[in-house]
């Protein structure tokens, strides 16, 4: 799974850098929330507490976003884009990674991928080269 992302980040003399592994972004934000609960007097589990509370917040401003966009609220019609959904959702994306970096700084993206293998072979066909591994027949 490539994590590369093409972003701009300004640097300190103000020149810019292209791709940053988005696991090295990620991570940074983690330690930044880490070091401001702790400041805090917050220990792991409450850390973690609010940090998966953040993810159902930001879950609700996606289907808030959704509601706006289909304009089914009568009240406040078509309040939102679908460009809007897609940015609630890349914020829902965005805060669950943190969270499992935050609960799992050491291998939080080999987890992620363990678990996407895990959870995608409930719903993707096995394929021929995974077949052949196995010695499962192929038709």
């Amino acid at each position: 799974m490539t994590t590369k992302t093409e972003q701009t980040t300004p640097t300190a003399e103000g020149h810019t850098t292209v791709e940053e592994d988005i696991w090295e972004t990620v991570s940074r934000l983690a330690d930044r929330f880490n070091v401001h609960d702790a400041e805090r007097g917050l220990d792991h589990a409450q850390q973690w507490t609010l940090q998966v509370l953040k993810i159902a917040e930001e879950t609700g401003e996606a289907s808030q976003a959704v509601i706006g966009a289909r304009g089914t609220n009568p009240r406040k019609g078509d309040s939102h884009t679908w460009q809007d959904v897609h940015a609630e959702v890349a914020d829902v994306i965005i805060t669950g990674l943190v969270a499992l970096a935050r609960m799992r700084p050491d291998d939080a993206a080999q987890y992620l991928q363990q678990q996407l293998a895990t959870k995608s072979r409930k719903f993707l066909p096995a394929t021929r080269d995974a077949d052949h591994a196995t010695g499962a027949a192929t038709a």
